[in-house]
């Protein structure tokens, strides 16, 4: 590392728990001056993806920018990782804002709980039993019934994650449309989801919810037993991600559309988006 401290913005560093993390954390600390997260022009987070949605979760509604550099074991959101130049770097980033969903689910005791989802809203089987579900779009029931381990609703920037182990599709960032995939569909056999306008209202209703429990988990935060989920990206809330020249979301996107392996274009290892 470089003497001396830099000048330009405020930078303050959040980390992993992961040793490599807070190391990282400490010695750029050191150089770059150890400010508060809350006060800082930009935070960066040291871990991987998984790390980075907790970070955006933390400054949601802010607009504050994230400038993740990958210190955990998977790095899609993230940037490489390198002590020095970081200002400069970081005066370099190209933006990317996405919004989250919001989710809505009532389980079986009556309560309401609201979350937001960066990646994904996921409806998940809670016993051996499939989950049997009725989808209404815009208030308009679709899909009377689908019985399968579950379904799930993600963004632009989840499609790579989940909705594509899930075999749905990869969607641009900019993109105005979220992915309604099903996961383990076994009536009927030949729906395999929906492409729908990111301003489209989406419920799920669990049938039979006592013989066929279900979870609904939005990213992390999960509810068990619920009856009734509804969702719709809420396009007022922005949250702003910095990755290096070249290698921006969208980028990294089209690079998964198209199966390049980043590895064959400027040796590194390929990622995927963590749930």
């Amino acid at each position: 590392m470089p003497a001396g401290r830099s000048s330009g913005p405020v930078l303050a560093f959040v980390a992993s728990t992961a040793p490599e993390a807070q190391l990282a954390a400490r010695r750029l600390s050191r150089f770059y001056g150890e400010n508060d997260p809350d006060k800082a022009d930009i935070v960066v987070a040291l871990g991987g993806d998984g790390f980075m949605l907790q970070t955006l979760h933390r400054f949601l509604g802010t607009e504050k920018p994230i400038y993740g550099m990958n210190r955990g074991s998977v790095g899609f959101l993230m940037n490489e990782f390198r002590e020095d130049g970081l200002v400069e770097r970081i005066a370099q980033a190209e933006r990317s804002v996405v919004h989250p969903l919001n989710m809505r689910c009532r389980d079986s005791s009556g309560r309401l709980t609201e979350a937001r989802a960066l990646n994904e809203v996921s409806l998940l089987r809670q016993s051996f039993q499939a989950a049997k579900l009725e989808i209404a779009i815009d208030g308009q029931v679709r899909l009377p019934e689908l019985v399968a381990d579950g379904v799930l609703v993600a963004t632009p920037t989840g499609s790579t994650a989940y909705n594509f182990s899930a075999n749905g599709p990869i969607l641009p960032l900019n993109a105005p449309l979220i992915a309604l995939t099903p996961i383990s569909a076994f009536r009927p056999r030949h729906w395999r989801g929906a492409l729908l306008p990111d301003s489209t209202a989406i419920t799920i209703t669990v049938l039979e919810p006592d013989k066929r429990p279900v979870a609904a988990v939005a990213d992390h935060f999960e509810t068990r037993d619920a009856r009734e989920v509804s969702v719709a990206m809420d396009r007022s809330v922005n949250l702003v991600m910095l990755h290096d020249p070249g290698h921006s979301l969208d980028e990294r996107i089209l690079r998964e559309q198209f199966g390049t392996d980043p590895a064959d274009l400027h040796g590194r290892e390929r990622h995927f988006t963590a749930r």
